[in-house]
Formats: structure tokens, sequence, C-alpha cells
């Protein structure tokens, strides 16, 4: 789906819920990810109807040499959303929601770039706007937000913000 150097973001499939269940059950990663633990059939009614595009969200895997590394979805914002972050309508708003799962990845920039990548692939599917939620102790994300561009723009609540990323330059 995009490539980039070592970096691929490709569409999720079935054979995918197996790391996915690794993953949502490392207490690192879920320090900072809003899931419960999981098990097969967990994830399995989470991501099976997203990977038949029966939902509104594309659910994708990132893979660094080869190997799956972490997850990135993107959705347009529904209604909810919306009114939720006080938008007025949606001119093609996009959220987005990404991990590392692999530990061993994290501070090396991959993050960063795995973004930078899904901002490029929005943007060809005309987005104006990109928003995503993050823990307000979540340093390392933050830090990796604002290198893509992203802004704070409110505080959801007492743990949560959103940030902006504006394709025209300009926040709301």
């Amino acid at each position: 789906m995009i490539e980039n150097d070592d970096l691929l973001i490709r569409l999720m499939n079935r054979n995918d819920f197996e790391v996915m269940v690794k993953w949502l059950n490392n207490q690192r990663v879920l320090e900072f990810y809003e899931e419960l633990p999981s098990n097969f059939d967990k994830v399995e009614k989470k991501y099976g109807p997203r990977v038949e595009g029966k939902h509104y969200v594309t659910p994708c895997i990132v893979e660094y040499n080869n190997q799956p590394l972490g997850y990135i979805q993107y959705y347009e914002i529904q209604e909810d959303g919306l009114k939720k972050y006080d938008f007025t309508s949606n001119q093609n708003i996009y959220g987005i929601d990404q991990f590392i799962g692999e530990t061993t990845l994290w501070d090396k920039g991959i993050g960063t770039s795995m973004i930078l990548m899904m901002i490029n692939h929005l943007r060809s599917k005309g987005a104006s706007k990109i928003v995503l939620e993050v823990k307000k102790d979540n340093i390392r994300a933050i830090k990796s937000y604002k290198k893509c561009g992203f802004k704070k723009t409110k505080e959801i609540t007492n743990e949560l913000n959103l940030m902006e990323y504006n394709m025209n330059g300009v926040l709301h």
C-alpha cells in the first residue's frame, strides 16, 4: 500500500490477528494504547469486520524489513467524533491511531516515519486535516507527533489531548 525504504504499511489481513494478540497483551504497549489485554476471539471480533471492509476504520500493519512491527489505522471522522472535537462539519477530516508493538524498536524514529507516510497517503485521499488522541503522559508519542507537524488543539479529558495536523497549515 505505502512503501518507503525499509518501511511498508499494508492492509491488515486475518493472518495478522496472532501478532495483534501478542502486541495487545504487552503491558508496555497497553500503557499508551487504549485497549484491554486481548485474545484471538476478541481481536477477530474487533478487527475482522475492519479487515473485511465492513467498518469505517481501515486497519493496517506496519512492517520493518519485512517483519510486522506495529499497527496503524485511519478513518474519516464520524458524526459523533465531529461533535466531540467541536468540528462543524466533516471537510475530509481523518483520524489515525497507531502503536509500535515491537518495543525493542521504540525510540528509533520509526513511529515518526510511519506517521509521515500515512499523512502523505491521506493527503492523496483529499484529507484536509488529520486528528489523533494522545495520552498526556505519552511524552515519546507527543514528541513524534510534533516532529510530524501535529499541534495540540484541545484537552479532551484529564488524561487525553487532541492533536491536529492541518494540510493547509492553518488550524481551526
